[in-house]
């Protein structure tokens, strides 16, 4: 991790690898956690595989959506790391995103409590990472992973 062009969240998930990564791979456990509450979050497409798609609606009422993600990952290796990227679109064309463009590595990992995880979201320049933070980048990712510990919680408690 580069500290001048990286942002970071981790966080100890007290549910099993197995169940953080079906809630990041099974389309109606992701559209639960993906968006900042109350937000509403709608799946068009969740391939996680080398070259899938993500592309995600996001609704403030649960009944307008509009785009949210149009995304492309790059490496799924199962139970281990997810990386994806708006920098290519789900039809693998290049892209320009506003208002950021960045690269986000997930890894899930063996915690003694359950899961070890952590995402560090990479930007291009300086600047970019900077305008991230400003942005809200802690409370908004750091309130999506609150909400993916929720869902993963939940779903190991049966």
């Amino acid at each position: 991790m580069n500290p001048e062009l990286d942002l970071l969240v981790e966080r100890v998930i007290r549910a099993p690898r197995a169940v953080v990564w079906t809630a990041w791979t099974e389309p109606s456990l992701f559209a639960r956690w993906w968006v900042p509450a109350p937000a509403v979050c709608r799946v068009d497409r969740l391939e996680v595989r080398p070259g899938g798609a993500l592309v995600t609606q996001l609704s403030e009422d649960g009944e307008k959506f509009v785009p949210h993600l149009d995304a492309s990952f790059v490496v799924a290796e199962k139970l281990e790391r997810i990386v994806f990227t708006n920098t290519i679109d789900s039809a693998w064309r290049p892209t320009n995103p506003t208002p950021i463009a960045m690269t986000a590595e997930v890894t899930l990992a063996d915690h003694a409590d359950g899961t070890a995880y952590r995402i560090v979201v990479r930007h291009g320049d300086p600047a970019s990472r900077k305008l991230h933070e400003e942005l809200g980048f802690a409370d908004g990712w750091g309130s999506v992973t609150a909400q993916l510990a929720g869902v993963a919680e939940s779903e190991a408690a049966g």
